[in-house]
């Protein structure tokens, strides 16, 4: 659903995106997004965590430095939200979903890539809305209210969210086209030479044994992930 054309940037009002850094994210979950807000013209980015004396550290030992805490932020025009390991510990962290609850208040758009979908279900954010997550991850969506949908990037009214890890840009560029046209989204595509390639089979052509070997490497780790969603879904 296209929101109206107010939300575009203009000089005097920049366009505010917060992007929340935690503990054991997946940096490219941010990384990724960040690199095509930061060209929107008009746009101001913060990066966001619930501290940012010290240095958020990813998951493969990436530093990223967070510019405001939570309580620097009034509010925000985009939130996103980042998966990844971590995820796991915020589905019972009271004063990030306290966070995401009252940014999304005002946001015209509430956003995440890969398991940042599972943590705005924690906070009762997707209740009702068609979504996406990683696909290892996506059926526990439905734990939390939401839809799941197997697709790249899912739009429901101002829901957008993104599948695996590497959908973080093509999220991203759907939401520069909604918010500054198009021609814009093309091209900052163009300019960060956008052209995707795999390298390999998508997965559902992969070999069958190499996505079962992927499944059974995670299925421990999946298993606490689905019984947190269970646990913040009872809370909703």
């Amino acid at each position: 659903m296209s929101q109206p054309a107010a939300s575009k940037p203009t000089a005097s009002r920049p366009f505010r995106i917060v992007m929340l850094a935690y503990p054991r994210m997946t940096q490219l979950d941010l990384t990724g997004p960040f690199e095509v807000f930061a060209r929107l013209p008009g746009a101001r980015l913060e990066i966001v965590a619930e501290s940012c004396k010290r240095p958020v550290v990813d998951v493969a030992g990436l530093a990223i430095m967070a510019n405001s805490t939570f309580n620097e932020v009034a509010g925000c025009d985009l939130l996103f939200v980042p998966g990844g390991p971590g995820q796991l510990e915020l589905m019972d962290d009271g004063p990030t979903l306290d966070f995401l609850r009252r940014m999304a208040v005002q946001a015209r758009y509430v956003t995440s890539v890969c398991t940042g979908s599972l943590i705005l279900g924690a906070a009762g954010l997707l209740t009702g809305y068609r979504a996406t997550s990683h696909w290892l991850s996506l059926d526990q969506l439905a734990l939390l209210g939401a839809i799941p949908v197997e697709e790249r990037v899912v739009v429901d009214r101002n829901r957008f969210t993104g599948a695996g890890v590497s959908s973080g840009i093509d999220l991203a560029l759907a939401l520069a086209a909604e918010i500054a046209g198009e021609d814009e989204a093309r091209r900052i595509a163009l300019a960060i030479e956008y052209q995707p390639a795999p390298a390999f089979p998508p997965r559902d052509r992969e070999d069958p044994r190499l996505v079962a070997e992927v499944r059974e490497k995670t299925r421990a780790f999946q298993d606490k992930r689905a019984e947190a969603a269970r646990r913040a879904g009872t809370r909703l």
